[in-house]
């Protein structure tokens, strides 16, 4: 019986803030490469409170209706209560990033993650201005 090996990765990604939707996936299947895992799981979480996880279709159009529902659900323009407490004017960011949530779980089969011809793992930054994440990548299987 083979025994579980679990490998743990960080990818690090710049981004501008106020929904920058970048594409990932190429990066986490370079990690599961390295990882020389061949059945299993890959976990990705991106580190932090303003920004969450997903997969989509990414493409310009797709990307453009992210952020317009976004605004919607939480307009960066009303007041929140966070900013009573920090004042950094970044309420809505918290409140985006919780309803997307920070992760996300794919299976590994033959060493290649197991997405749909069209979907595409991407990070959402919500933050109000420009950051560098750090995005958790545990491979974990035989």
């Amino acid at each position: 019986m083979d025994s579980m090996i679990i490998k743990n990765f960080t990818v690090r990604l710049n981004t501008e803030g106020f929904c920058h939707v970048a594409n990932i996936t190429d990066e986490v299947q370079e990690r599961v490469n390295e990882s020389t895992i061949e059945s299993g799981t890959v976990t990705v979480f991106v580190v932090g409170s303003t920004a969450g996880i997903t997969t989509v279709e990414y493409e310009p159009g797709l990307v453009q209706d992210l952020e317009d529902l976004f605004n919607k659900l939480a307009p960066p323009t009303r007041d929140y209560h966070h900013e009573e407490t920090w004042h950094d004017g970044n309420g809505f960011s918290h409140v985006r990033a919780s309803l997307l949530k920070p992760s996300l779980v794919v299976p590994v089969e033959s060493g290649k993650m197991r997405l749909g011809t069209w979907q595409q793992i991407v990070v959402l930054d919500f933050d109000n201005r420009p950051r560098t994440r750090e995005i958790a990548v545990q491979v974990m299987g035989v």
